[in-house]
This record gives structure tokens, sequence and C-alpha cells, in this order.
């Protein structure tokens, strides 16, 4: 008996999308063509030590890395060493992205992985690198790690990238391959899920707004953080897509607008139902979220 794919069974059981983007508060890409292994630093025809070098400094930081290439075909037609580079911090008070090309991509053990975890972009940027004031759009399209981002990703980069050729990249990981399609925005973090349209998220963004049909949070925040968020947004009906942080209080969060309104939001999980994290694995509880606005 075939099972269902995880992108399936996650939506029959009504598993929400809210709180399940990764927690990192800047994300750091390099090109690599050809194939991607599931474990794709370590698992291409990227040099192992390197990778493995880039994810440990990029762990220790609270930093997200992940290799990128253009939407396409990806039969292996040897990688030139001249590679494209994205750093991006998100928090909402200091967004920034550095896009470019670096000679090699050894230049990222030369990257000063601090300076990019508290947003100091000056002491960031390579040789190569310069500030870019336009959104990006990166879709998860790595079916060797799942097969659903594959048949689910691989559509949405390709129009996506048809309507906005530079501005969008195939991605290794967003996490959540029950959710593909995935995609994240940078320099916001954003992410969203089970999308099927890419150029109205990169639309909006460029136009300094979120869409919140599939969002899934902002990767600045923690999970409870993110759910926070959403709540104030869906509530107040709030879509620039920088106009909330979010900071935690006693028992609840303190979600504040540059406009300097506040709400105080508290955020309940708990576990029901149960459905596979990624196809052939095996089943795990759902976390689901309550929140509600005690000030505001």
């Amino acid at each position: 008996m075939i099972e269902p794919a995880c992108s399936t069974t996650s939506l029959e059981a009504g598993e929400a999308l809210i709180g399940t983007a990764p927690n990192a508060v800047a994300w750091v890409c390099l090109e690599q063509n050809g194939p991607w292994g599931a474990k794709a630093w370590t698992d291409s025809h990227l040099d192992t030590r390197l990778g493995q070098a880039i994810e440990t400094a990029a762990d220790q930081h609270g930093v997200r890395p992940a290799l990128i290439r253009r939407p396409g075909r990806h039969a292996d037609p040897g990688t030139a060493v001249e590679r494209h580079v994205l750093i991006a911090h998100t928090h909402p008070d200091n967004p920034w992205l550095l896009s470019g090309r670096v000679a090699s991509p050894d230049a990222l053990l030369e990257l000063d992985w601090a300076a990019v975890a508290r947003g100091d972009v000056d002491a960031a940027a390579l040789p190569g690198l310069t500030r870019s004031s336009d959104p990006l759009l990166l879709v998860c399209t790595n079916g060797t790690r799942d097969t659903c981002c594959a048949r689910l990703g691989r559509p949405v980069a390709l129009a996506a990238s048809a309507a906005h050729n530079d501005h969008v990249w195939e991605v290794t990981h967003a996490s959540g391959h029950r959710l593909a399609a995935t995609t994240v925005l940078l320099p916001s973090g954003a992410l969203h899920g089970r999308v099927l349209d890419g150029t109205v998220l990169l639309d909006a963004a460029r136009r300094d707004e979120l869409v919140l049909d599939g969002y899934r949070g902002r990767s600045t925040w923690s999970a409870g953080a993110q759910v926070a968020e959403d709540h104030v947004r869906r509530t107040v009906g709030i879509t620039g897509i920088d106009d909330l942080v979010v900071v935690p209080d006693v028992d609840a969060w303190t979600v504040r607008h540059r406009d300097g309104r506040r709400w105080w939001v508290a955020v309940t999980a708990h576990d029901e139902g149960e459905r596979p994290e990624s196809c052939g694995k095996d089943s795990k509880p759902i976390r689901r979220y309550v929140a509600r606005t005690v000030v505001g």
C-alpha cells in the first residue's frame, strides 16, 4: 500500500501553518549548482569540509545556512568557482540584505558570523557583496530530502522566476516538508507554506507588505512569538512587513507596532493529532497554538 504524501496528511489533519517557521535571526545562502543530497551542505559537489565548517559556524550563532541555485534543469554543468552569496538579517528594526558574487565559496570562512547575527551590516560584508533593496524569494525544491518539496516547489519556483527572473532562487531546506511548497522571503525571513503562487508573495514584499494567507511566521521569532505576531496582524489588520516587533513578557508576549501601539498576547500550546513530518517517516504529534489578546 502506498502511503499518502506528507503534505497530504498534514493538510487532512488540519495542521496550522503559523508557528512552524524555523527560528533564525539571519540567513546565509551560497550558490551551489548541480545535484543536492538530503543533507546538502555535506552531500553535494561542495567540498565536504567547507560545508561542515559553514554549518558549524552558522549553528553557533543562530544563523540559518542554505544552498541556492537558479530555477530550472539541474543536470550538473560543473560549478564555477565564483558564486553568488546572500546574507540577510531579519529583525524588523534593522532588516538588510547583502548580495553579490564572491571569488570562491571559501570566502564564507572569512565571514564574521557574530556580526551577521547581531545585524552589523558593515562588519558582515564580504568583498563582492553590496547592500540590496530588492526582496528575494527562495523556494524549497530539494527532492532528495522530501519528494513533496520537488513535486510542489519546482513549479512555484519556475513560475515566480518567469515573472521576476533574478529575484527567485531554489533553496535546499526551509523546514516543514509537509507544508510544501514552502518559501522564504529575504531579508524579512518571512516563511509561507502550501504556496501556489510565489509571485504574489514577492509582489507584496516589494510593496513592504506581508501576505497572511499561508504565513508560517518570521524566522526572527520563536514559535510562540510567531503566533503572537500573527494573532495581532489578523486581529487588527496589519500587513506592513516590518511593522511589528515581538518581545517576551511575563507569561505572554508584548507585540509592539512601529507607531507606538502595543498588545499583550498570551499563547498556549498543546499536542493534538498526528502526522509524519516528512514522507516515509513515523507520525509525530501536531503542536497546536491558541493566542488571545490580554491587553491591547
